[in-house]
């Protein structure tokens, strides 16, 4: 499963280690039992999620592949129970691929972890602009480095936020669960949303009973609620 994502950016699950049947096996075997029928096992799934016994969930693995605007990398990376593996610039160049909005927002005077989409035109095309021009200069810049023979490990520190980058990350479904209740709500910013959204589709089709109690009992966010 593959999602396109801001500009240029992606999301795929690449590999996955068990499914909801995976959590009921867990939980089952302190009574040395395993699955019985579909109806007793989405009801366990349910149990254990209303009442917080969530380390059955922790057999339950993803492996993503992101490519995300590097500000959103680093606060992905800040989930630290999962592993990742990013690209590295000291070995491969940059390629011209910076995040580019198609939208302008400013600061929330209610609500400092919120931004506001403006409708002024004339301050978003200028706003534009004046990203679009730093992010050409920037980038020149770093080429002309490149090509005096600076190290790339030297050359990128001129490279702004919104390069692209690329990793992988590997997570267990309950850390999964801790991203997305706090990464798929408006109080996240608005760009790393839109990856959280995306992994939640991957989530409710691989394991659906399991992310239907998460909605349920778990998750207090209010993104994904209203997608249902």
């Amino acid at each position: 499963m593959e999602f396109k994502v801001l500009d240029k950016g992606f999301v795929k699950l690449v590999d996955m280690l068990g499914n909801d049947f995976s959590a009921v096996r867990a939980a089952r075997v302190s009574y040395g039992k395993g699955l019985k029928t579909p109806e007793k096992d989405k009801n366990l799934i349910f149990y254990l999620m209303k009442h917080r016994h969530e380390t059955p969930f922790e057999h339950i693995v993803f492996t993503f592949h992101a490519k995300t605007p590097i500000f959103v990398a680093r606060q992905w990376f800040r989930h630290r129970i999962g592993s990742f593996n990013e690209a590295s610039l000291r070995y491969t160049e940059l390629k011209d691929e910076f995040y580019i909005p198609n939208h302008i927002r400013v600061n929330d005077l209610e609500d400092k972890q919120k931004g506001i989409i403006i409708e002024d035109e004339n301050l978003k095309n200028r706003a534009l602009e004046i990203i679009e021009k730093s992010l050409e200069d920037s980038y020149k810049t770093y080429k002309e480095l490149l090509e005096m023979g600076i190290a790339r490990e030297m050359a990128r520190i001129v490279l702004p936020m919104s390069s692209y980058t690329q990793f992988y990350w590997t997570v267990n479904a309950r850390s999964l669960m801790n991203f997305l209740d706090l990464r798929a709500d408006s109080h996240a910013q608005w760009e790393i949303q839109q990856y959280a959204i995306h992994i939640a589709e991957i989530f409710k089709e691989k394991c659906p009973w399991t992310y239907e109690a998460f909605l349920k009992f778990r998750y207090k966010g209010d993104l994904l609620k209203n997608r249902e």
